[in-house]
């Protein structure tokens, strides 16, 4: 009777393993080096961070580059687009459905020029706010209730210089500054795997 239960504790176990709770984290960014460090990558830049600091490297996969870890009873994906900008949806529905992801357990980075440099903030929902990677993957994905992590990256750009400013890139000072922006926003990501959307709302936006 004993080696019985064990038998079904150890099926038990196995079943809770392959049931890991999984998360898709999607960076925005064009790809190629011509866009390495521009503005409009820092979803790439920050998931390269959290990559390099796992000892992990991206891998060409379909539509995106892709690697993936454990960390506390968790399974983060993490893919970064090679469709462009304007195409994000196509890699993010495809990977969803490949995966079986929930929505809730998207997350999106995108940069943000409504914010200052360096400001993270999370949401749960919202417009696409003329960006046009989170357009097409609205369109693709039929909602607005996906969350998303924007970066700020400021608006110090002249009238009619946007295209310019966000494919250009980071000043030095910002540079400067940005290791530790980066580390903030990898604790945004494990957080939000582990702790949740709105524990990590409460605990990072405007940090």
């Amino acid at each position: 009777m004993r080696a019985f239960f064990g038998k079904i504790l150890s099926k038990r176990k196995k079943e809770d393993r392959t049931t890991m709770k999984k998360l898709l984290i999607v960076g925005l960014g064009n790809p190629g080096p011509k866009y390495h460090n521009t503005r409009h990558n820092i979803g790439f830049k920050i998931l390269d961070f959290l990559a390099d600091s796992k000892d992990l490297s991206f891998a060409p996969d379909r539509l995106a580059d892709k690697t993936e870890f454990n960390f506390k009873g968790r399974k983060f994906i993490l893919i970064k687009p090679t469709t462009f900008m304007n195409l994000s949806g196509k890699a993010v529905r495809y990977w969803m459905d490949k995966e079986n992801i929930a929505i809730e357990n998207l997350l999106v980075i995108t940069d943000d020029l409504n914010l200052e440099f360096g400001t993270i903030r999370l949401k749960g929902k919202g417009s696409d706010g003329g960006h046009n990677g989170l357009k097409n993957i609205q369109e693709l994905l039929n909602t607005t209730k996906y969350p998303r992590f924007r970066f700020g990256i400021g608006n110090q750009f002249s009238k009619g210089q946007q295209i310019g400013y966000v494919l250009d890139e980071w000043h030095a000072e910002e540079n400067e500054k940005m290791k530790e922006r980066l580390e903030k926003s990898t604790e945004l990501i494990l957080s939000f795997g582990t702790a949740g959307i709105h524990n990590t709302m409460n605990a990072f936006n405007g940090k």
